[in-house]
């Protein structure tokens, strides 16, 4: 792959799990997910439909793809965390992200309906997350493909994951000058 598409694609890295995750990790990483709204609404504040309708990088999905994507990722990180508090290590169901970014509801709905969507569902996430004990880190869910994933290192991933799309948006933004 282009190392010019690649840098677009990933422009804060790949995520790679550390090794050790302590509570000091886990508050800064639920605070990158409880600040995930705010900071995706100010990427989006002012794009017009147009701009909205533009490819972060050559071959990606548009902005508004890339903010309709994010709550439906989440409401998937949130309902598979509730499953493993709840359930002994069940098996999750995976979905087809690019293909759910085709659907109409990611093509064509206003931004403000995820904007609103994404930001109820953190506040409820961030209030779950805040409430886990030490125990309840070590949870865990079954990934068909990446097999078991602890409550911490899925925390992990989805505070990346929000940085990672939120960097997709400013970066299309400070090279189009949008």
């Amino acid at each position: 792959m282009d190392t010019v598409v690649e840098d677009l694609r990933y422009p804060v890295g790949k995520y790679t799990p550390p090794t050790e995750i302590g509570a000091g990790q886990r508050a800064e990483w639920i605070g990158q997910i409880e600040e995930m709204p705010e900071r995706m609404r100010a990427a989006v504040d002012g794009l017009s439909d147009p701009q909205l309708d533009t490819p972060y990088r050559p071959g990606g999905w548009t902005v508004r793809q890339v903010v309709h994507h994010v709550p439906d990722s989440h409401m998937n990180a949130f309902i598979r965390m509730k499953l493993a508090l709840t359930e002994d290590v069940p098996q999750i169901k995976t979905y087809e992200e690019a293909e759910w970014a085709k659907l109409a509801d990611a093509m064509q709905t206003p931004i403000e309906t995820s904007l609103t969507l994404l930001t109820a569902l953190h506040e409820r996430w961030v209030l779950l997350l805040r409430a886990l004990t030490d125990e309840q880190w070590s949870r865990a869910f079954r990934h068909p493909e990446w097999g078991e994933i602890r409550l911490d290192q899925t925390l992990g991933l989805y505070a990346w994951h929000s940085r990672h799309h939120v960097a997709h948006i400013t970066g299309l933004r400070q090279r189009e000058g949008f």
